[in-house]
C-alpha cells in the first residue's frame, strides 16, 4: 500500500461520527490526552504510596488510597473512549504520559506517611485545576458530553482532596 493509501485508510478507520468542527476535535483530544496522562500519573503515584505506607495508620491509610486509586483509575477508560468518541486519539504508550504528565513523580526511596497524604491532597487538587481547564476547551467549543464527565471527575477530585486535608490535619 502506498504510504498516502495507508495514511487514508488508517484515518478512515480511527474517524468516528461527530458534529464537533475538525478544530474542536484537535483542541478537546489534545486536552484529553494530557488529562490522561495526569490521571495515570496521579493513579500510579497514589498507588506508589499505597504500596509504601508505614506507621500507626497503616491499615487505615492504606484503605484510603486504595479506595481513591481505585476511583482515579476508573477515569482511564472514559477519558480515552471519550477522545475516539469524538474522533480524535489518545495515549498509546507510557512515554506519552511521561511526556504529557503535570503531575509531578515521587520515587523517592522513602516518604513519611502525613508527606504522601500531602503530597496526594495536593496533586488531587492540582488534578481538579487541570480538569477545570479542560472543561473550558470543551466549553469553548460546545462539547456538553465531556465537559460533564469531567464535572463529575472534578466533584470526585475535590472529595479525595477533602478527604486528604481532614487526615493531615494537625488535631486541636
Amino acid at each position: 500500500m502506498q504510504q498516502s493509501a495507508k495514511a487514508a485508510f488508517t484515518r478512515e478507520r480511527l474517524e468516528t461520527p461527530s458534529d464537533l468542527s475538525v478544530d474542536a476535535v484537535a483542541n478537546i483530544e489534545a486536552a484529553l490526552k494530557r488529562t490522561l496522562a495526569d490521571v495515570f500519573a496521579l493513579y500510579i503515584k497514589t498507588k506508589n504510596f499505597h504500596w509504601h505506607m508505614s506507621g500507626p495508620h497503616f491499615r487505615e491509610y492504606r484503605l484510603l488510597l486504595d479506595e481513591q486509586a481505585e476511583q482515579i483509575f476508573a477515569m482511564t477508560d472514559e477519558i480515552a473512549e471519550r477522545a475516539r468518541k469524538i474522533g480524535g486519539a489518545t495515549i498509546r504508550s507510557i512515554g506519552d504520559i511521561g511526556r504529557l504528565s503535570r503531575i509531578l513523580d515521587n520515587d523517592a526511596s522513602f516518604v513519611e506517611p502525613h508527606a504522601m497524604l500531602a503530597e496526594l491532597r495536593d496533586d488531587n487538587r492540582q488534578l481538579v485545576a487541570l480538569l477545570r481547564e479542560t472543561h473550558g476547551v470543551c466549553d469553548e467549543f460546545g462539547d456538553v458530553a465531556t465537559a460533564s464527565l469531567i464535572e463529575n471527575w472534578i466533584d470526585q477530585g475535590e472529595r479525595r482532596a477533602w478527604f486528604l486535608l481532614e487526615t493531615t490535619r494537625a488535631s486541636h
